[in-house]
């Protein structure tokens, strides 16, 4: 028999679409509702850009994957550096590719709980290669260059604003105008500012009114500073059950987790 555990109750799921599937498949196996609006989309660099790249850097010594993302369109140019993954999603990610992760944090999955490893304590001297998106936050390589590393960026992938067409924003502005969104999850800021520039304005405005879910503490302090009267929760990770879990308690109680 089916869980209903969320009968009834419509979650706008903003991951792009190759990210997303695993959530919306968790949020309907338990009854609920899950109405795609993808705030950020994957597009992959050009192989001869990042070639060119990779010819002007030296050999790394180690190799960091910033997201699945930076793996499933950078592991091709991991060769024989140690690897490391910037949390469990992304390490799961690389071992699925029978790739070995000899650093990845024993908790949290960002740059700050990365950083805490052995691994990358003495790191004088080592050429340290970071796999990423365009761009991104800069504490990372900032931190391991001040411990002695040389640090160089790959990115294999950028992150843009997608162009949903004029019946997908008439679709949500009619779902949210008729009750049946009940949460919303916002997985990083750029999510966040994207999803604002998106909706409909009607929806933007009452962008408060319905609670965002994130794993990100990041995305807590920058929806109250944006949206003060935000009702925020805070999933213990980003993981679909995490999300899931977060979900069905604003689904039970109203409220969630305490953010």
């Amino acid at each position: 028999m089916p869980d209903s555990a969320l009968r009834g109750f419509g979650v706008l799921v903003t991951r792009p679409t190759a990210q997303s599937a695993e959530l919306i498949d968790a949020i309907e196996a338990h009854g609920g509702t899950a109405l795609h609006f993808p705030a950020i989309d994957i597009v992959p660099r050009e192989a001869g850009d990042i070639a060119h790249e990779l010819a002007d850097s030296p050999p790394a010594d180690i190799a960091l994957f910033a997201s699945r993302n930076a793996v499933e369109f950078g592991a091709r140019y991991a060769k024989t550096e140690q690897l490391g993954a910037i949390g469990p999603s992304t390490a799961e990610a690389l071992r699925a590719l029978g790739l070995d992760v000899a650093i990845e944090p024993s908790q949290g999955y960002d740059s700050e709980h990365l950083l805490q490893h052995p691994a990358l304590q003495d790191v004088e001297g080592k050429h340290i290669r970071i796999v990423r998106g365009g761009d991104g936050r800069k504490l990372l390589a900032n931190t391991l260059r001040d411990r002695g590393a040389h640090v160089t960026y790959l990115g294999v992938y950028e992150r843009v604003l997608p162009s949903p067409t004029v019946d997908e924003l008439a679709a949500i502005e009619s779902a949210w105008r008729s009750g049946m969104i009940g949460a919303i999850t916002v997985m990083s800021v750029e999510t966040l500012d994207n999803l604002a520039a998106l909706l409909p304005a009607w929806c933007r405005s009452r962008l408060d009114s319905i609670p965002l879910v994130t794993p990100a503490r990041r995305v807590l302090k920058a929806a109250l500073d944006r949206y003060p009267a935000s009702k925020l929760v805070l999933a213990k990770g980003p993981q679909a059950a995490d999300m899931l879990d977060a979900i069905t308690s604003i689904h039970k109680t109203g409220s969630g987790p305490a953010s």
